[in-house]
């Protein structure tokens, strides 16, 4: 190939021939049977062939090809808005043409739109096809022709010679070790890595389109229980590579740190609860040691992991060193930047600011105060591990909302830790911490290279938050209810999915809303925020809301996370059924912050289809996150569990997080045998099959080997 297929192709992570191999089709269409013209109903994506009995071109209302076919049972028009001189002069009367494409209604009759289509030789018999035709991700410039040519040559020449890491006996063995129900639907014994992609890419005919676009044939299963791995193994791998590198020892037993940490426990005037003395407990056993700690902590919204990352950072900076605080959003960052400065300046601590939105001057003084060292803790979103950036003596990285951030946007925070960057510097320690509680399965997959601690209650005095789920045909119930709420003084949140009406999606946007109870509310003050708005235009926003100044704040999910009122007390979500649990927790999450009793409506529009309903039914009957995501798991739907807003996660290519969540324990066996292999530990006679291991595994699924070094 030339270098133009090869730069498109990198763009698909593709860069060696093998790659292709990997590159795995998104869906598959059935061209092995021909419809005759007269059977064709619209929506049905299909192999037709006729003869050309009209080809023209019409100029009403835009210029068009129009090619009329038919075979003796009926007609179809073919219909081009975009033709060469070559389509034309090849698109004749009495030529034979076989097309595929989807049948759509026409003023003429069935027509199908741009199909793709052959001019077939006369007396020629050419077959159909004998496969099922792959459909591959894909980026402009890159046709499906393409690309289906180029995998069936890596098919011939490449899979022959490809290692096979799971074939043999250990893999079977170890999965014989568990029981069939933890195992779920592998099948055993498992089909060759050869056999697996040569059926993915090419199914034959009578392959189960319905297993395959579910993603639960055997074939599938193989390749997903290998990427799993690959996956788990990288993970696991960063966390012993951790355990070899050099920290620097920050103990709690310190005079200096323990006057620091006491001086902050009393400023709060609230106890801690028994969960956040356990995570911090962990995290002060790990900061001890000479080894970069890697610690997620995971807790319920509300629970209270910013006071224990307020007092991890103060053993940092009481040692002199410095501390970074990422966030995913800037309001997320803002909010953990004013509760730090709360917490923190009154001890004397010097904190800095850094967002892609500082002006040039202000982002050149904040990076001189950080190489300086003269800011002690520095708080921002990805703008705090950019080139340039240069830490006096970086000590400990708290990361929020992991999730949110690849592994490599993490790994590239660590590499600026105290000493310089480069291999042979200090790495700091790393806690990280997510509102986003996970189930079990989901967990072992996302934080394999963490230690993990769980914060489970919430602080004294919290209610739990009361939710009711309403049709909206009681929005003038709802309202009236917001009347009496701002009077009593209260604040109230009034969330909608959409920030303008959209002629394709019936649910209730923001603007018109905010319009709307502004007029029905003349004696309240509402604001609007939405992701659209300046920063400062939302800082302005919610900075009067947060005050008092607002009353009534109609928001988008962009108030998901990062926004601590402890006076809103109601809140009210449009189109409930449209959001998924793990959301609809997080935005419930918003109130109940202080000592009122709080409530949160869901609207819904009715009639609610049955898994809506079981999602509202989980929030009315539970708070405790952790409920929320297992149940969110139990409901099959990745978009709830995993959320496509959780753009940090792995990119996975066949493997579904939920649906495979079944192969972890498999997965974690093999990753601890195939991890001992290649870090060279002394291991049983079992790994003798695996012991070619993790770092093809690695290259071929994640590409990620190389940042390991030599292993």
């Amino acid at each position: 190939m030339g270098p133009a297929i090869a730069e498109r192709l990198a763009r698909l992570n593709v860069t060696r021939p093998v790659d292709l191999l990997f590159l795995l089709p998104q869906r598959y269409e059935d061209r092995t049977q021909l419809a005759p013209l007269g059977s064709l109903r619209p929506g049905r994506r299909v192999v037709v062939e006729g003869d050309i009995a009209l080809a023209d071109v019409s100029y009403r209302r835009r210029r068009s090809l129009l090619v009329r076919l038919t075979d003796g049972t009926g007609q179809l028009t073919l219909r081009f808005f975009h033709f060469s001189r070559a389509q034309q002069q090849n698109l004749v009367v009495g030529a034979r043409v076989r097309c595929y494409g989807e049948v759509r209604p026409g003023p003429l009759g069935p027509e199908m739109v741009h199909p793709e289509y052959r001019v077939l030789a006369a007396n020629m018999d050419v077959p159909l096809e004998d496969r099922l035709t792959p459909v591959y991700p894909t980026v402009e410039g890159l046709t499906q022709f393409r690309l289906r040519d180029l995998t069936k040559q890596a098919l011939d020449r490449l899979l022959p010679q490809l290692s096979d890491v799971l074939a043999g006996a250990a893999v079977g063995e170890l999965a014989n070790d568990l029981a069939a129900d933890v195992v779920g639907g592998l099948s055993l014994p498992l089909p060759s890595l050869a056999d697996a992609l040569q059926y993915v890419h090419r199914p034959p005919s009578g392959a189960d389109l319905g297993l395959l676009s579910a993603g639960m044939h055997p074939c599938q299963r193989r390749l997903a229980l290998e990427e799993l791995l690959a996956h788990h193994l990288a993970l696991r791998l960063i966390r012993d590579r951790a355990r070899t590198e050099v920290a620097i020892p920050l103990p709690a037993a310190a005079a200096g740190a323990m006057r620091l940490r006491k001086r902050f426990l009393d400023s709060l005037g609230f106890e801690l609860t028994k969960g956040q003395r356990d995570a911090l407990a962990d995290i002060d056993a790990d900061l001890a040691n000479g080894c970069p700690m890697m610690r997620l902590v995971q807790g319920d919204v509300g629970c209270g992991k910013t006071v224990v990352a307020a007092a991890a950072a103060l053993l940092a900076v009481a040692h002199g060193q410095q501390v970074a605080i990422m966030a995913p959003t800037e309001l997320l960052a803002k909010q953990h930047r004013d509760s730090f400065s709360r917490w923190l300046q009154p001890l004397g601590i010097s904190m800095a600011w850094l967002s892609g939105s500082l002006k040039s001057g202000a982002r050149q003084q904040c990076y001189a105060a950080i190489a300086d060292g003269s800011a002690q803790v520095i708080v921002g979103t990805h703008a705090l591990f950019q080139e340039g950036l240069h830490y006096h003596n970086l000590a400990l990285v708290i990361v929020d909302e992991q999730h949110r951030f690849g592994v490599h946007q993490r790994l590239k925070l660590m590499d600026k830790g105290a000493g310089g960057e480069g291999a042979s510097s200090l790495k700091p320690h790393q806690l990280v911490m997510t509102a986003t509680p996970s189930p079990r399965t989901l967990a072992m997959t996302l934080y394999a290279d963490l230690d993990s601690s769980v914060i489970r209650e919430l602080p004294p005095g919290r209610e739990p938050v009361a939710t009711v789920a309403l049709p909206d045909r009681r929005r003038p119930e709802v309202v009236a209810r917001v009347r009496a709420a701002c009077r009593a003084g209260a604040r109230v949140y009034w969330v909608c999915p959409l920030i303008e009406e959209s002629e394709y999606l019936e649910s209730e946007a923001a603007e018109p809303t905010a319009a709307a109870l502004a007029e029905a509310l003349p004696d309240i003050r509402v604001g609007l925020v939405h992701g659209r708005m300046t920063a400062a235009d939302k800082d302005r926003v919610m900075g009067a809301f947060t005050t008092g100044k607002l009353q009534l704040l109609v928001a988008t999910t962009v108030i998901e996370v990062g926004v601590d009122v402890p006076e809103a007390s109601l809140m009210i979500i449009e189109n409930a059924e449209r959001l998924g649990l793990s959301q609809l927790h997080q935005l419930r999450g918003r109130v109940g912050r202080g000592r009122t009793t709080s409530t949160c409506l869901l609207l819904y529009r009715s009639p609610l289809a049955p898994i809506a309903r079981a999602r509202l039914d989980v929030l009315r009957s539970t708070n405790d996150g952790f409920v929320v995501a297992q149940r969110d798991l139990e409901l099959r739907g990745p978009g709830e569990v995993l959320g496509t807003r959780q753009t940090g996660l792995m990119q996975l290519r066949v493997a579904d997080l939920v649906r495979d969540a079944d192969l972890m324990p498999l997965v974690q066996k093999l990753a601890v045998q195939m991890g001992d292999r290649v870090a060279g530990k002394k291991v049983s006679a079992l790994t003798s099959d695996l012991s070619v291991a993790g770092i093809e595994l690695m290259n071929r699924w994640t590409g990620t080997a190389s940042r390991f070094g030599d292993v």
